[in-house]
């Protein structure tokens, strides 16, 4: 339960004051329908029902001066009375329930928008490891479970206060048989505890199984191509066939344990009554007015006694997704790379570079307890306004080099330079404003060309967005859609070709006029003559900003400035395009021989 008691101090947190007003309204509803039962004895007693002695009960004394008015007029008195108390509490009680629910909306937002926070402050290494529908789910799906499960927490104060009310309006009248009643509730508690144990496991099963079924959508969706391709309809059919009698499975234990809860509340409530009564009559002689009464307050107290145990249960069920979002956040704030990242953005300038970065004695592996280093003792310089070339084979290291130098990865040994200043989180950001990526898999999102593109420089012109889709070789296009730059292009930009998507994407990153352009396999969706214009394109940006390519079509790359070449995490060759060509031996001549013979 520890985790639903930091839940719940966050909540006190967050709500501060307003929380205990809504406290103290909720005992004054309660005591409210409390003298409303009250009344019950007098008016029973006039509409001659049951006639009650003055001494019967201590309610009887209270309403004794009703004896000496005439009996229509008390009645009427007493029922106006009871109307008003109706009346009162349930509008008290509306108003609070909006109160709590403005609580519950707010601090919902407050959770999701913590998290999500949490999330945009982890550095890279975090999302690696972590599955995407994973950290989905935690926003949905658990997020929705916490709510539901901060929602029954308010229930069970609520059930909580009007039963301590209830119980000192039962002592009042009888201390032995409330006394009775309440040692029944802890009897009844004890033997509940397998329910709440139950209801936990099965919260577990809900997590896992709300996990694998958003995992397992989201991969095909994200795989719908390759399921249609190669006919995969049928093992997807069978994987979600599968699933369904998990959570049918899951929903029937819910509910045989519901029900069966249920069932040995009634039983027991049956028992008790029957047992209350007869001791009342039997042992404790109660008269007529006194026994009706107290029969009346068990009926109002007993269910709340079975509302709080049917409120546990499914708070035990709810725990698990607390659990989870408490993992996660604490995951994230582990992995944090950013602090007060709304402050952080707000000020931050794209930083100037004048020399150059550079890469000292740097070694990095994905799992620390893994003896293979993806990078070692790497050491190179990317000059300033130069073109910098990184190939290899797959596998080589080269997207790990390129995370290390945009600050996505830290190194595990050695250092990243910035005009001789190391990288540290004190000026990652403004390294970050300075670069525009565009990378292999090119995304886009749910929305239109122009949107797109005013996401990374929302204060562009049109003259400006049009100069860089003119860059990208993306203008043609462009003009050619029904609603030109206004053309909604689906999720992930499907309604576009792969290589209109690149191209998009690098317009948007030159948009943005960076002093680092990172070009992740930018041009291997494209075609020749589009590839030429691309390669024109560079050829104009050198000199006026820092590019970084890493490329496996290798003519893309032959005017670069330089060209590091990686093997197994280490440099093999430095040079220039032609001199690393001429090396017969070396690992760029391989490369090359096995695309276009190029002329040396």
């Amino acid at each position: 339960m520890e985790h639903l008691l930091y839940f719940t101090k966050k909540l006190h947190s967050f709500s501060g004051k307003i929380l205990y007003i809504n406290l103290l309204g909720m005992a004054l509803v309660s005591l409210l329908e409390g003298i409303g039962i009250l009344l019950l004895i007098p008016m029973i007693s006039i509409s001659g029902i049951v006639k009650v002695n003055s001494s019967s009960t201590p309610v009887s004394e209270m309403f004794a001066f009703l004896h000496n008015i005439p009996e229509t007029l008390s009645l009427l008195l007493i029922l106006g009375v009871y109307i008003f108390l109706v009346v009162a509490q349930s509008l008290l009680q509306q108003n609070l329930t909006l109160r709590n629910m403005k609580i519950l909306i707010s601090f919902t937002n407050h959770i999701r928008l913590e998290i999500y926070r949490a999330l945009l402050q982890a550095n890279w290494a975090f999302f690696v490891k972590k599955r995407k529908s994973d950290l989905i789910n935690a926003l949905t799906e658990e997020l929705g479970r916490v709510v539901n499960g901060t929602n029954l927490f308010f229930q069970m104060l609520t059930a909580l206060i009007f039963t301590l009310i209830q119980i000192g309006i039962a002592l009042w009248l009888s201390v032995t048989i409330t006394l009775f009643v309440l040692f029944a509730g802890l009897v009844l508690a004890f033997f509940s505890r397998h329910f709440i144990k139950k209801s936990r496991t099965l919260g577990n099963q809900t997590s896992e199984i709300a996990r694998s079924y958003l995992g397992g959508i989201t991969d095909h969706f994200n795989g719908i191509k390759d399921i249609k391709s190669n006919t995969l309809e049928d093992s997807r059919y069978t994987w979600l066939h599968t699933w369904c009698q998990r959570i049918e499975q899951e929903q029937l234990a819910f509910m045989k344990l519901k029900n069966s809860s249920q069932l040995f509340y009634k039983i027991a409530s049956s028992i008790l009554i029957a047992f209350l009564i007869f001791t009342s009559v039997k042992l404790f002689q109660a008269q007529p007015g006194q026994l009706l009464l107290i029969i009346l307050i068990f009926s109002r107290l007993w269910p709340r006694f079975t509302s709080i145990q049917s409120n546990l249960e499914q708070l035990a069920a709810s725990i698990p997704a607390f659990k989870s979002l408490i993992e996660l956040q604490e995951e994230c704030n582990k992995a944090a790379e950013l602090q007060n990242i709304e402050q952080q953005y707000k000020y931050i300038k794209p930083m100037s570079i004048e020399k150059g970065v550079e890469c000292r004695n740097v070694y990095f592996r994905y799992n620390q307890k893994e003896s293979l280093y993806a990078l070692q003792n790497v050491n190179l310089q990317i000059p300033s306004n130069c073109m910098t070339a990184i190939v290899g084979r797959s596998g080589a290291g080269k997207s790990t080099l390129i995370d290390i130098l945009m600050g996505l990865m830290q190194p595990e040994k050695g250092q990243v330079l910035i005009d001789s200043t190391p990288l540290t989180s004190d000026n990652l950001l403004s390294l970050r404003r300075s670069i525009s990526y565009v990378p292999q898999d090119p995304f886009l999102f749910n929305a239109s060309i122009r949107e797109n593109l005013l996401m990374i420089e929302p204060d562009a012109s049109e003259e400006q967005i049009w100069e860089a889709l003119e860059f990208s070789a993306a203008a043609e296009f462009v003009r050619g859609l029904p609603q030109g730059l206004d053309t909604f292009i689906g999720d992930r930009g499907v309604r576009l070709s792969g290589g209109e998507r690149q191209r998009l994407v690098l317009a948007r990153a030159i948009l943005r006029k960076p002093s680092i352009l990172v070009l992740d396999e930018a041009t291997s969706a494209l075609d020749t003559e589009n590839e030429a214009k691309i390669q024109a394109a560079l050829e104009r940006l050198k000199g006026t900003m820092t590019i970084v390519v890493i490329a496996h079509r290798l003519s893309t790359i032959r005017n670069a400035d330089q060209v590091i070449v990686l093997d197994k995490g280490e440099i093999v060759q430095k040079g220039a395009f032609h001199q690393l060509a001429k090396e017969k031996r070396g690992m760029f001549s391989k490369l090359l021989g096995t695309q276009v013979e190029v002329s040396v």
